[in-house]
């Protein structure tokens, strides 16, 4: 059931030998510095799909969010909070706004440790699987910025009228994330044994377990413990850098840029070794006369 949520984004992988493996990841705290729903509420308010008095709410969730993590019973509450704030929404507009303020609002955030490891873990031909909690309309398009081969994310049940009924049709969530990793595994072949998943939250736990190389980032108290009692290894991410200024970037050019772009460089780099070259030889000959005089 849960591989129908499992959704292949625009970017296409290499094909695989098998077995084959995949990296899984977390998305809010793992990969970006922040909430990825709770950071569009000043989008969605300016849209007029929520008020001032909501906006306040989400800036203060996602403080809490940010300075101490979130245990079971936040994410219920904020899970709660949530549904009945979605409830009416067009699904469309939400779409809409999410695309015209993806780049500006979560570009920014992406952790610059986060892009080079998908960036390694396709180098050695691992697929690339975003597995959050948020709603799909906000999570497939991060995954697609990212260049992931897959997202799992929650997703609400959607009227007749295009609308969120406020119900939840599928909740990406602790064991319920596991569920999704296994299916994929026995769908797409992946050998989880020689897989790697990655989280922040203690709430991942039977996610990062159910891999061979589980990975705690910048975890919360309880996965920290965790993770020091079962010898996980524990990364820190601190430096959220925008895609365009990172080298080499998640969407690579093609050989023939990359070809022109090193001949450009290797060009640029004589041309100024010569001229620093210049600027000495003249410089001892200047020094050189003046000593003779």
């Amino acid at each position: 059931m849960v591989g129908a949520y499992a959704r292949p984004v625009e970017n296409h992988s290499v094909p695989h030998s098998t077995p084959r493996t995949a990296a899984f990841f977390d998305l809010d705290k793992t990969v970006i510095a922040k909430s990825s729903t709770l950071t569009f509420s000043k989008s969605f308010y300016q849209g007029g799909l929520i008020n001032r008095r909501a906006v306040l709410r989400t800036a203060y969730a996602q403080f809490v969010y940010l300075v101490g993590g979130a245990d079971h019973d936040q994410m219920e509450r904020l899970r709660a909070y949530l549904s009945s704030l979605c409830r009416g929404w067009d699904v469309a507009q939400v779409r809409e706004i999410v695309a015209e303020t993806l780049h500006d609002l979560i570009d920014p955030i992406i952790y610059d440790e986060a892009a080079s490891l998908i960036e390694e873990h396709h180098a050695a031909g691992r697929d690339v699987v975003i597995v959050s909690t948020s709603g799909a309309e906000v999570v497939e398009p991060i995954g697609e910025l990212l260049g992931a081969d897959r997202v799992v994310a929650t997703r609400m049940v959607v009227g007749a009228d295009g609308r969120f009924t406020g119900e939840i049709e599928y909740y990406a969530y602790g064991p319920t994330k596991a569920e999704a990793v296994r299916e994929l595994a026995a769908s797409e072949g992946y050998d989880l044994g020689r897989c790697y998943a990655y989280s922040d939250s203690a709430t991942d736990v039977p996610m990062l377990e159910s891999v061979g190389h589980p990975f705690a980032v910048n975890p919360d108290r309880t996965l920290r413990r965790e993770a020091l009692a079962r010898d996980w290894p524990v990364l820190s991410f601190n430096r959220p850098v925008p895609l365009k200024q990172r080298l080499p970037a998640l969407s690579m050019p093609s050989r023939p840029v990359l070809a022109v772009a090193a001949a450009v460089g290797a060009a640029a780099a004589t041309a100024g070794l010569v001229w620093y070259t210049s600027r000495r030889r003249t410089a001892r000959e200047r020094l050189t006369r003046i000593a003779r005089v």
